[in-house]
């Protein structure tokens, strides 16, 4: 019996877990390590969701332990299981493994896609902040107007009680409180909730899918980071980002998405320098030349753009965009810029507790502020750093009104952004034809 350890975080980890190891007797998952998310290391796997050869659960360590824990537990087998790293860091994290002794493992879609009996689509991207979530929507407005029943099915956030996550069904704001769900959850799921559409997400993808399956006539897969979906997709659709031209050839596992892809969009046409836009769009046909490429911008929408004008603003983005996702400007940026503000003012010297951390970790994030939130005492944190940088204006750049669960005691304006298609076949008519086909 091989002894395995999964190094994940919180999503990823725990779906190829239950999908493949969790009633396999040939194999014995003697810890998870987690990275990338706060507090998550410490805890268990819970028994009620590990199944009968777990009755004690699986215990979850930090990652920086990993070579103590494949001595001491004596593993065999270390499987990679997370998203939106460099290649070089995956083979820097495989050399640690077989270093210590351990065979390293990637785990395909053959071994952890479930096949659905209702029609799937899957949004994904190569690098987390390319413009997944606005292609989402897009999408279910797509299929919406056909007359598709629509649900949305998000990659997992677990970061709370994981028995209780099991599997969530959101159709409200008032299932967001129910739920405890933290801002990077209410980011992927309000904007979804606002055009009245029911999301599932969780733990149990299997559990999940069977609900869905109850009242769904397509399911939307709406991607995490640059993951690989969970389901298996009847169209798979990727999304590129021409201000990281290269990136689509260089993270984990995004290149394999990429590759996978039916559908690429090349997103943010509008901003990105056309020899970048070319640059992308050669290495998605040297890749992927039987891929349909759809062009599109993601233009700004502000409430207020005129009370930008000659005001000393804050930038808050979105958090994940700005950390691993590793992009030093967003939506945020652009509106100041665009509508003549005075300053961007830098929130570093003001910020407290995990959100120091966070610059600490992730020293590119810039003058900008990632709105962390993986807990109340993290959102308190945020709350407190806007509270004490001195601004005239709050600039709110995330996919959700921040407002909604910080106290924000400055004046302040909301940034959002949609998909808008520049080329032809467009989204509607890829769609289309796709399902037609069958």
């Amino acid at each position: 019996m091989d002894k395995i350890i999964i190094m994940g975080a919180a999503g990823r980890d725990f779906h190829n877990f239950n999908v493949y190891f969790r009633d396999n007797p040939a194999h014995r998952v003697v810890a998870f390590t987690a990275t990338q998310i706060p507090d998550i290391e410490g805890r268990v796997y819970p028994a009620s969701l590990a199944g009968t050869i777990y009755p004690e659960g699986i215990p979850i360590y930090a990652e920086d332990r990993l070579d103590e824990l494949i001595r001491e537990l004596g593993a065999d087998q270390v499987v990679f299981a997370y998203s939106d790293v460099s290649h070089e860091y995956v083979m820097h994290k495989a050399s640690q493994v077989l270093a210590a002794g351990a065979d390293f493992r990637l785990m395909g879609g053959e071994t952890t896609m479930l096949r659905s009996r209702v029609p799937v689509l899957a949004v994904c991207a190569v690098r987390t902040g390319s413009g997944k979530s606005q292609t989402t929507r897009r999408v279910c407005d797509i299929l919406r107007g056909m007359g598709k029943r629509v649900v949305v099915v998000r990659h997992p956030m677990p970061y709370g009680d994981l028995t209780a996550q099991a599997c969530q069904r959101f159709a409200s704001y008032e299932d967001l409180d129910r739920h405890h769900c933290t801002i990077e959850e209410r980011e992927e799921y309000e904007p979804h909730l606002n055009r009245g559409m029911v999301v599932y997400a969780g733990v149990d993808y299997g559990h999940i899918l069977s609900e869905v399956e109850k009242e769904a006539e397509v399911i939307v897969w709406d991607g995490g980071n640059n993951d690989l979906p969970f389901y298996k997709p009847d169209v798979h659709i990727v999304v590129v980002d021409p201000h990281r031209p290269g990136h689509e050839l260089s993270y984990h596992p995004g290149e394999a998405n990429l590759r996978m892809a039916d559908v690429v969009v090349i997103n943010k046409v509008d901003t990105a320098r056309p020899e970048n836009v070319e640059a992308v769009k050669a290495n998605v046909t040297a890749l992927n030349p039987r891929a349909t490429v759809v062009e599109a911008a993601s233009p700004i929408f502000v409430d207020d753009p005129a009370a930008i004008l000659n005001k000393k603003v804050l930038v808050v983005e979105d958090g994940p965009t700005l950390t691993h996702g590793e992009m030093s400007y967003g939506a945020g940026v652009v509106a100041a810029q665009r509508f003549g503000a005075k300053d961007i003012v830098d929130p570093r010297p003001y910020a407290v507790g995990s959100i120091v951390d966070t610059y600490r970790k992730y020293p590119g994030t810039g003058a900008l502020l990632p709105a962390m939130g993986y807990g109340g005492r993290q959102i308190e944190e945020l709350e407190e750093t806007i509270a004490t940088t001195p601004c005239d204006l709050v600039i709110i750049a995330t996919p959700i009104d921040l407002r909604r669960v910080v106290k924000i005691d400055k004046p302040s304006v909301r940034v959002r952004y949609e998909l808008e298609e520049r080329s032809y076949p467009d989204l509607a008519a890829v769609l289309k034809y796709r399902l037609a086909k069958g």
